[in-house]
Order: C-alpha cells, then sequence, then structure tokens
C-alpha cells in the first residue's frame, strides 16, 4: 500500500474515495449510458409479451323461471367459503377443462405452444435412437398443455369470491381469447353437471316412482278388503258403522229417558190435583183436551142458569133442581174425562219405560260389537299408516321428478358462477417494459462502476491513511476535551444522575483516571451531584423496573440503600427492597420482625411468596427480608430468583436488590436480559475500589452504572428517623 507501512494502522480515507469516483465520472457515465443501451436493445429484440384477464364471480344461482320456494331455499344455503372457492381455482386449472380449451381453439397448430412439431436435428436423431420418445405419438392438446399451463395463472381475488384468469401469449387477441375461452367452458361444464345431475335424479326416480306406485295400490287394497272383512265400513269418512251405530242408539236411549221422566212428571202432577180436589184446568194436559174444554163450557153455563134463577126462586124449585142435577152430571163427565187423561199419561211412560229398556239392550249388543270392532281396527291403523306412508313417499318423488324433469334444458340449470369482467385485448405488452428495464439497468451499472472504482482505489492503497501515533482529542457532551490513547482500551462509563453525563476513562493509565475520579469527586454539587436524592431522581426518570445497589464498603453503603428506597416511597412510587447481603443491616433498619421470614426461606421453599413481603416500619416502602433458613442451602436455588423478579416487577414500580459487596459474576446471575440499573453505593469515593468496579461492570456489558456517595450522612439520618 502506498505510504502505508506494513506494521502501520491505517484507515479508510472516504474523501479520497469520493473523490476518486468524481475523477471518473466520464468513465463511469458512459460506461452507465452503454449499459442502458444494451438494456434498450435487448428489450427491443425480445418478443413482446401480452397478458389479458378474465374474472369470474362464484354465488349461487337459480333459473329464472324457480318459484319463491325454490329461490328462498336456494339463498338460504351456506355460501362459497374459502375452501370452495380454493377448489374452484383448482377446478379451472384441471387437464380436461385446459385439453377442451386447447381443441375448440387448435391451440396445437401454433408453433408458440407446440415446440415439438418442429424439433431439431438433435431431437430427431435421439428419437430414431429410440433415446427419446417421439412426442408426435402423444395427442396434440397433451403437447400443448404444459407450455399452456406455463402461461396461464389463475387465483383468488383477495377478500372476495372472485377468481382471475390471465393469460400470456405473443398475440394480444389470444391473450384476450384464452381466458374468456376457459371461462365459457367453465361455466359449460357447471351448467353440465347440473343437468347431468338433474338427468340422473329423472332415471333414478321413475322407476322408484313406478313401484311406489304398485305398492300404495297393494297397500290400499289391503285396507279395504280389512274392512270389508271385519265390518269396520265407515260411515262419515272418519267413523266405523259400529260406532255410529252405537253413537245413534245413545241418543235415542236418552231422548226416550227424558220422554219417560217427562210423561211421569205429568201424570203425578194429574194425580195430585185429583186427590186434593183441586181445579185441574190449569194443567197442560187438561187443558189441551177437547172434550175437557166442552164439558167446562156446558159447566159454565149451567152454573151461570143457577146463578141467575136463585135469585127468582126458591131452591127447592123444580128448575133449580134440575139445573143443579145437570151441573153435577157434568161436573162427573169432568173427572172421568180427567181420569182418562191420567192413564193416557201413565201408559205414555210405560211405553216409554219398555223402550227404554230395549234401547238398553240394543246398546249392550252394539258395545259388545264396538269393543269387536276397536280390537279389529289396531290392524287397520297398521294398514292405513303404511299406506299413508307410502303414498306421501309416492308424492314426494312426483314433486321431484317433476323439477328435474322441468330443468332438462341447458337454460334451467344456470352455473353457480358468472362472469363479472370479460378479457379485452391489450394494447401495451406486459413484457419487456423498455423504461424501466433501461432505467433500472442503468442505475445497476452507475451502483457497480462506482463500487468498482472505489475498490480499486482501496486495493491500491490510496484511500488508506495511516493513524498518527500521537493522541486525538474530542468533545464530549460537556465541552471539554480529553485524551484517548491511541490503542483501544476498555473504557468505563460513570452517571451522574443528576446530569446523566458520562465521565471518560483510560484503564491503564491510573494517574489520568485518578485526576478525573479526584475531579469527579471534588466538584461542586450542582455540577456532579452523587446524593442518594440525585439517584432517587435518576431512577424515577429512567423508569427501570429493577435496580441492583452493589455496597463494597458493607453497612454504610446498605444504609444509603435504605434511605434510597424510603425516598422512592415517599415520592408515591411502590417500590420494595430486597436484602440479600450477609449482614442484614437492611432488614435490622426496616423490619419490625428481625426473625421475620424472609428471601432464604423462600429459596429453601421453608415460606410462602406472600409471607415474605414486610412493610417498613417508617415509610410506605415494603420489604423482603433476609430470612433465618442457611444461606449456602438457599444461594442453591438462586436461579428461582428470576421468577421472583418477575413478579415484583409486575407488582411495583420498581425493584431494588440490596447486594451487599457483591461481584459481577453473582450480579449477571441475577440480571440477565434484564433493564437494569446497577447503584455503586460508596460512602466516599475511593477510587481503587470504584474504577475497579466500574472496569468490571463495563467489561460485563453494563452500560448504565449510577454511582452513588453519601453513605454516612444516610446512616446519620437514618439514626436520627430511628
Amino acid at each position: 500500500m502506498s505510504g502505508v507501512s506494513r506494521d502501520q494502522d491505517v484507515d479508510i480515507d472516504l474523501g479520497q474515495l469520493v473523490r476518486a469516483v468524481w475523477a471518473r465520472r466520464l468513465r463511469i457515465l458512459t460506461i452507465t449510458l452503454v449499459g442502458a443501451g444494451i438494456a434498450f436493445a435487448g428489450a427491443k429484440i425480445m418478443s413482446p409479451q401480452y397478458r389479458s384477464e378474465t374474472r369470474i364471480l362464484i354465488e349461487p344461482r337459480a333459473p329464472a323461471f324457480a318459484s319463491t320456494q325454490q329461490v328462498n331455499d336456494a339463498g338460504a344455503g351456506p355460501l362459497m367459503d374459502e375452501l370452495n372457492i380454493a377448489s374452484q381455482v383448482q377446478l379451472l386449472q384441471s387437464a380436461d377443462l385446459l385439453k377442451k380449451v386447447i381443441n375448440d381453439l387448435k391451440l396445437y397448430n401454433l408453433p408458440e405452444f407446440d415446440d415439438a412439431a418442429n424439433g431439431s436435428a438433435m431431437s430427431s436423431i435421439l428419437i430414431k435412437l429410440h433415446l427419446k420418445k417421439n412426442p408426435m405419438e402423444n395427442p396434440p392438446e397433451e403437447r400443448v398443455i404444459d407450455a399452456f399451463v406455463e402461461r396461464l395463472q389463475v387465483y383468488q381475488v383477495p377478500g372476495s369470491r372472485v377468481i382471475g384468469i390471465s393469460f400470456t401469449s405473443k398475440d394480444p387477441k389470444l391473450a384476450a381469447a384464452i381466458p374468456n375461452a376457459m371461462a365459457n367452458v367453465y361455466l359449460s361444464t357447471q351448467s353440465g353437471a347440473k343437468l347431468d345431475s338433474n338427468s340422473e335424479a329423472t332415471r333414478w326416480l321413475e322407476p322408484e316412482i313406478e313401484s311406489l306406485r304398485r305398492k300404495v295400490s297393494e297397500a290400499e287394497k289391503k285396507v279395504a278388503e280389512y274392512r270389508s272383512s271385519h265390518g269396520l265400513l265407515q260411515t262419515n269418512g272418519t267413523t266405523t258403522f259400529p260406532a255410529q251405530q252405537l253413537n245413534d242408539i245413545s241418543a235415542e236411549l236418552t231422548r226416550v229417558r227424558g220422554d219417560k221422566a217427562n210423561a211421569e212428571a205429568r201424570a203425578q202432577a194429574v194425580r195430585n190435583a185429583l186427590s186434593s180436589g183441586e181445579a185441574s184446568d190449569t194443567l197442560p194436559d187438561i187443558m189441551s183436551s177437547q172434550a175437557i174444554q166442552r164439558l167446562k163450557g156446558t159447566e159454565s153455563g149451567l152454573q151461570s142458569q143457577v146463578s141467575d134463577l136463585q135469585t127468582s126462586l126458591l131452591n127447592s124449585h123444580p128448575r133449580l133442581k134440575s139445573l143443579r142435577a145437570q151441573l153435577a152430571d157434568i161436573r162427573g163427565q169432568i173427572r172421568q174425562e180427567t181420569q182418562k187423561i191420567l192413564a193416557s199419561i201413565e201408559n205414555e211412560a210405560k211405553v216409554a219405560d219398555l223402550r227404554a229398556r230395549e234401547l238398553e239392550r240394543q246398546k249392550d249388543t252394539v258395545q259388545a260389537n264396538s269393543a269387536r270392532a276397536g280390537e279389529d281396527e289396531v290392524g287397520l291403523n297398521a294398514l292405513e299408516r303404511e299406506a299413508t306412508a307410502q303414498r306421501q313417499l309416492l308424492e314426494t318423488y312426483l314433486v321431484r321428478y317433476r323439477e328435474a324433469a322441468s330443468r332438462a334444458d341447458s337454460n334451467s340449470s344456470p352455473a353457480d358462477a358468472r362472469i363479472v369482467s370479460k378479457a379485452i385485448e391489450p394494447v401495451d405488452p406486459y413484457f419487456p417494459k423498455v423504461v424501466p428495464i433501461v432505467v433500472v439497468a442503468a442505475v445497476a451499472t452507475l451502483i457497480l462502476s462506482a463500487i468498482v472504482t472505489m475498490l480499486a482505489e482501496l486495493f491500491s492503497g490510496r484511500a488508506l491513511r495511516p493513524i498518527d501515533a500521537s493522541a486525538e482529542t474530542i468533545e464530549t457532551e460537556t465541552g471539554a476535551e480529553e485524551k484517548i490513547a491511541p490503542q483501544a482500551a476498555p473504557v468505563a462509563a460513570v452517571r451522574s444522575p443528576a446530569r446523566a453525563s458520562m465521565l471518560a476513562v483510560v484503564a491503564d493509565e491510573e494517574d489520568t483516571l485518578d485526576e478525573d475520579v479526584e475531579t469527579a469527586a471534588e466538584a461542586p454539587e450542582d455540577d456532579n451531584d452523587f446524593s442518594v436524592a440525585s439517584v432517587a431522581d435518576y431512577l424515577t426518570g429512567s423508569r427501570a423496573p429493577l435496580a441492583i445497589a452493589i455496597s463494597p464498603t458493607g453497612d454504610d453503603g446498605s444504609a444509603a440503600t435504605v434511605l434510597l428506597t424510603r425516598i422512592l416511597a415517599d415520592a408515591g412510587r411502590r417500590v420494595i427492597l430486597i436484602d440479600m447481603t450477609g449482614s442484614g443491616y437492611p432488614t435490622e433498619l426496616m423490619a419490625e420482625d428481625q426473625a421475620a421470614a424472609g428471601v432464604t426461606d423462600l429459596l429453601c421453599g421453608e415460606a410462602a411468596f406472600g409471607d415474605t413481603i414486610h412493610s417498613d416500619q417508617l415509610s410506605d416502602a415494603h420489604l423482603i427480608p433476609q430470612g433465618r433458613s442457611d444461606v449456602r442451602r438457599a444461594m442453591r436455588g438462586v436461579d428461582r430468583l428470576s421468577l421472583l423478579l418477575d413478579a415484583l416487577a409486575a407488582a411495583y414500580d420498581l425493584v431494588v436488590v440490596e447486594c451487599g459487596a457483591a461481584d459481577v459474576a453473582g450480579v449477571s446471575r441475577l440480571t440477565r436480559s434484564r433493564d437494569v440499573e446497577i447503584i455503586l453505593s460508596l460512602p466516599q469515593l475511593e477510587e481503587t475500589v470504584f474504577v475497579t468496579l466500574m472496569t468490571e461492570f463495563q467489561a460485563a456489558g453494563y452500560e448504565r452504572v449510577v454511582l452513588m456517595s453519601e453513605g454516612e450522612a444516610a446512616e446519620q439520618r437514618l439514626g436520627q428517623a430511628a
């Protein structure tokens, strides 16, 4: 490489690459134009391909003359689902349908489809040597079908019941004719399938109907013979003769009994009138007698004469005696006539009684006959049910036969599909598109030429530059310039919670690092604040679900973590602290019961999850104490802590784990694959401890490390609060 020694570090000079491309711009432009010209010539040489498309809508269809009931039945059927549409797509690509289209359009006569008809000399030699089968032995439509399928595309339009049929050909007329022909053949095939179904139904129903007619005739004949042999003749179409006769006798018996009761009541009324001497002319039977009426008229006349003569004659006068004798005779006749009427009524009651007895006897006889007829009707009902079932089945078959016979015409069974868009002859070719091909070729040639030029510049070494051994300066976020070593050294990042700034330190230059750390530690509080309150503000803003607190110096750092937890709780955040220290100092500061169940009991399975959560005695924060179980045995199940942290992170805004003087390896097992904040709780900024921890955490991949340096002040504040 020019100007670069073999063992010297180099860098790519991007400016030189751009200058090299610009210097050869004419050559690159010429190559681009040549590539575009070649693409244009190639696109013009290619035979144009035309594409056209027909679209078919799949839907249930009924004939125009179908009845309303038939149309409703057809509309009530299930619509075509995705599987049915996919089946129709496959049917449109079936070999039988394609062969019919090929034969109808005679595509085997076109060189575009039948390459075998114009075979090469090599193919002829292979055929003569029997190394290749002669394609001309196959039917013409089978030779064409492969080329036909390559140009055909049948697909379902997404989200609809529409099927598209597109075809590509060198002839624009043929590109439009083939999809239309396929659609017509498809509709004809579907309609023919319906016609075949109707014809098959008609052929099957004819012998079935004849057989059913014979069965119906035989069943009805058996019913008639059974009725005749058992005397179960029908009177009004539904009732048998014995039953009708019993009904008539019962009705007559009821009537006769009523007449008897009526006659007896009339006779008793007449007797009562005669025995008591009361006037009987008020009784209906007496009043209806003509003789009684005449005698009553005579009696009335004689009584009038006696009354008239008594005013002028004495009682012993012969005229009065004669009239009284006549009056007594008339009254005797009236009594005699009344006795006759009474006897007539009594005879009428006796006749009704005899009639009732006779009817009761007849009723008993008819009831016995009716009981036998009821037993016979059981067999009759079975025969009638059989005859009715055969008759209903015959009527159903006759209806189906008429429907199938009425759809024997091709127009009566339309296919369950219709063409919604016919293919038209395309004007512009589908392929090749000259302008897009030329543009793509030109852009690709331009890019490739530029890449080749830059690669040549790189391989020649002109685009490489050596890195100066002197240190470079880079500007940090605060505007200060810091020196960085030429070689890549591990860099530790320290975040100031108040300002979220980063201090870059060089690991292998301890003096420089010490000065920077001291500067950071001795900086004014408003420029670089690492107080507990600042860390609390930072955690509130970061919204991290988990914070791991490391206290290398022991309990004073743990005290700062407890204070941090209480500040967060007082700020309204739901926070919980898990005591993972060896001394249990956070538990001593926060728990009311120092022997409460904690994390070691949970890991050992000696306490339930809910029993290990306790309230802080001085704030709203919660605490999971260290616990009473053996620490070594509990640490064997430390992997279960990930489940514990997941559950707590879902319930709390922040989970703080105080690990004491833990190392990076232990923290890594606890925080793998987590959004975590690392808090270094140092009471005083001890440079050696701080640098070591920062380097280890940086090497382990932790970028968000927060320094909290207020341990002694925290202990004092906790003591005051206690």
